[in-house]
């Protein structure tokens, strides 16, 4: 039975690069493309951007089988250490991984996670 998850990472971002471009690399890793049917293959999963400055804090909460959790993170970091996306307009967004680790899943996220995990 799928469990919640969240894995955190932060990215230093190319000026000028698209703050949505590392959370989309992250799709590809985990679904092979950014845009695709539902439901994600592996691990239904949404990802949170904020931008400061240079660095993009990012925060992804999935939901996988806890026999998969090590292959999902693996895969989250795998996305982010490729440090650029081709967007759907031709522009490259670039940037580089600055840390990636498991975080907590917040209260005010439990729905959202119980969605994922029921997905």
């Amino acid at each position: 039975m799928r469990q919640a998850f969240v894995h955190d990472a932060v990215v230093s971002l190319a000026a000028g690069g698209d703050v949505r471009a590392p959370g989309a690399a992250i799709t590809v890793a985990l679904c092979g493309h950014w845009e695709h049917e539902p439901p994600c293959p592996l691990a239904p999963h949404h990802t949170a951007a904020e931008r400061s400055g240079d660095e993009v804090r990012l925060r992804v909460l999935f939901a996988a089988d806890p026999a998969d959790e090590a292959e999902v993170r693996s895969r989250i970091e795998a996305g982010l250490s490729r440090a650029s996306l081709d967007g759907p307009d031709g522009v490259t967004t670039h940037w580089q991984l600055r840390s990636a680790h498991p975080g907590h899943i917040r209260r005010d996220e439990a729905a959202h996670a119980e969605q994922l995990v029921q997905s």
